[in-house]
């Protein structure tokens, strides 16, 4: 897929899941750390597609170049709106979710909040409300300009949104958003005690996903 950046376009990877007649269409971003192949992510997209969503998979210009650390948001965004773009052709009619792991989510919000994506949903896994142990540097100005409902799952235990206080004020400030809490989660939902793998992890979270995007997108139950 093809991405327009300040200093000339690039191309990066895609994935996609899809039934047969999916009725929404998820863009599924990774975090800053792993790819679109983490199993994670992989498990998200396939219980996805079992529940009649197409997921869309990609990967950041950073990541395809192979280096490590995220380049500037800007780069970010334009990937969010190339995205955007190729999924409006390929699943004409059907509806955009914008969804992404920790960092791929944020970037995501900050799109919709610029208006370069204007997707009917969003759907942020273990948004990174600020850096662990520095919960004064909170990244939650630009929420309140995403109009789009907005589903933030969050892992109770998370050191990326400790105080669970400062997690509600955001939710709360946005126009039209929800919390849903993961118990005793951590920052990728895993649980202590709980033994379980990453695919089957990001996998268990798509059938509450699922169930609140068909409230809120309007979709019968099936």
């Amino acid at each position: 897929m093809a991405v327009v950046l300040p200093a000339g376009e690039t191309v990066v990877s895609r994935l996609v899941t899809a039934p047969e007649e999916p009725w929404a269409v998820m863009a599924l971003a990774h975090g800053a750390g792993a790819g679109m192949t983490h199993p994670f992510l992989a498990g998200a997209a396939e219980a996805a597609a079992g529940a009649g969503i197409a997921v869309v998979r990609f990967q950041f210009p950073y990541l395809e170049a192979g280096r490590r650390m995220p380049g500037p948001a800007a780069h970010a965004i334009a990937t969010w709106a190339a995205v955007a773009a190729a999924v409006a052709v390929e699943f004409p009619g059907v509806p955009l979710v914008a969804a992404g792991k920790s960092y791929g989510g944020r970037m995501a919000s900050m799109a919709a909040a610029e208006g370069a994506i204007a997707p009917d949903a969003l759907v942020y896994l273990g948004y990174p409300l600020h850096p662990p142990g520095k919960s004064e540097a909170l990244r939650v100005a630009h929420l309140p300009a995403v109009t789009a409902p907005q589903l933030f799952v969050s892992g109770s235990a998370d050191p990326f949104v400790q105080p669970l206080a400062d997690l509600e004020a955001a939710v709360a400030s946005c126009p039209d958003a929800q919390l849903h809490l993961i118990d005793r989660g951590g920052h990728s939902f895993e649980v202590a005690g709980a033994r379980r793998d990453a695919a089957e992890v990001g996998a268990s979270l798509m059938p509450d996903i699922a169930g609140w995007l068909r409230t809120r997108l309007g979709r019968p139950s099936g």
